[in-house]
């Protein structure tokens, strides 16, 4: 009888019908957490909280689906991903109060939007892609930092008499290339430079 439920759990599990229904409370569940920012009646406060206890409910229900549906239950924690939702699950049963964990459970409550990175295959091959390519990645960064490095300290060097609050010293000239990168008002950083050297557009 054991492995019949075993079974009928790992066949609901891998039903497409019910991963789209997670997927839709996990979207449901997002847009309630947008909905508590705004300024809202008594009444649609009352009904969103029920909502959340349904939708918390709900995981707590799905996660134990999944958990023996797992022919070895040692292995369902050998998943990350089943341990991230695991931690979101039950983190999310702590009630939403004026009590001092309240501002946890409502931090977590918004990290129930990421199950649907656990929940969607594809999206869960990209986040592995990119962990894979971080060591990679992190040469570029050190590749980038060095060159910011360079140029600030040399626009320290130039510039500091210019504008103090800009170029004032390394670190700070490294933050106005940021902002030259990211061109929050980079034309004015230019011209004011270019009035004292004309070629500091280099």
């Amino acid at each position: 009888m054991k492995n019949t439920l075993e079974q009928r759990l790992q066949k609901l599990k891998s039903n497409r019908w019910f991963e789209f229904f997670v997927i839709t409370v996990i979207l449901i569940s997002a847009l309630k957490i947008g909905l508590t920012t705004y300024n809202l009646s008594e009444n649609t406060l009352s009904i969103l909280s029920y909502l959340d206890v349904s939708i918390t409910l709900f995981f707590l229900i799905e996660i134990l689906i999944r958990f023996f549906a797992e022919p070895r239950k040692r292995d369902f924690f050998k998943n990350g991903w089943n341990i991230f939702d695991s931690l979101v699950v039950v983190i999310s049963l702590i009630p939403v109060d004026e009590s001092s964990t309240a501002l946890l459970a409502r931090l977590v409550r918004v990290f129930r939007v990421l199950r649907l990175i656990s929940v969607v295959s594809e999206l869960r091959l990209l986040i592995n892609s990119l962990l894979k390519a971080l060591p990679q990645l992190g040469y570029v960064v050190l590749l980038m930092f060095i060159i910011f490095y360079i140029y600030a300290t040399i626009g320290s060097f130039l510039f500091e008499t210019i504008n103090y609050e800009l170029w004032g010293n390394v670190a700070v000239a490294m933050l106005t290339l940021f902002r030259i990168m990211t061109f929050e008002d980079w034309t004015d950083i230019m011209y004011e430079t270019m009035e004292v050297y004309p070629i500091s557009w280099l």
